[in-house]
């Protein structure tokens, strides 16, 4: 079925396109519900509530740009709601359904490395974490954060200085990188 034909049949309820929707879409989404998520069962919730709001919110796609990102987008903002609403931060989530990190750059190895650096990423506090997803992986400005989390931009700004600075300590301290301070071209790597 093409990306076209799907999105006709969502616009019309047809529960075979919403299907090849979810399942073409929702292994990359859940990915990204795992960098944001305290638990396995917050990432499903989160992917759960996203594609509720993609087939209720289907008729405003106009086509410009791609389908997928407009799709990245609702879960992203889905995420950060659910974030703010429950509040839930003592939780770990189980790596081991963390399988889809998409790896763009060749610094990086193998998907081992790059699952240890989301591990990492995750001992991050969460307002550190959640700009640094924000910024670093989902291509979000100082700007759009601050408006998302309600917080200044220069606090967004601040807080992906400490972020970075703080998982480059936990990566060496754990022997995963072994670099100076001011390279961290590495973490374009996860970038959508």
């Amino acid at each position: 079925m093409t990306e076209q034909a799907i999105i006709a049949g969502c616009l019309h309820n047809d529960s075979a396109a919403q299907r090849e929707l979810y399942n073409r879409f929702s292994p990359k989404m859940l990915s990204v519900c795992y960098r944001f998520a305290q638990s396995r069962e917050d990432a499903e919730d989160m992917l759960q509530e996203g594609f509720i709001k993609v087939f209720t919110q289907i008729h405003t796609f106009q086509n410009k740009g791609a389908f997928e990102g407009w799709i990245r987008r609702i879960v992203v903002h889905t995420c950060i709601n659910f974030l703010k609403k429950n509040k839930k931060f003592n939780e770990r989530v189980d790596l081991d359904y963390a399988t889809m990190v998409e790896v763009r750059e060749e610094t990086i190895p193998s998907i081992m490395q790059a699952r240890q650096i989301i591990e990492c990423i995750r001992l991050l506090p969460i307002g550190y974490r959640t700009v640094l997803n924000l910024y670093a992986m989902e291509g979000y400005s100082h700007k759009e954060i601050g408006m998302m989390l309600d917080i200044e931009e220069s606090t967004s700004r601040s807080q992906y200085t400490r972020a970075k600075s703080m998982l480059e300590t936990i990566l060496v301290k754990k022997k995963i990188i072994e670099m100076p301070k001011e390279d961290f071209h590495w973490l374009a790597a996860f970038k959508k």
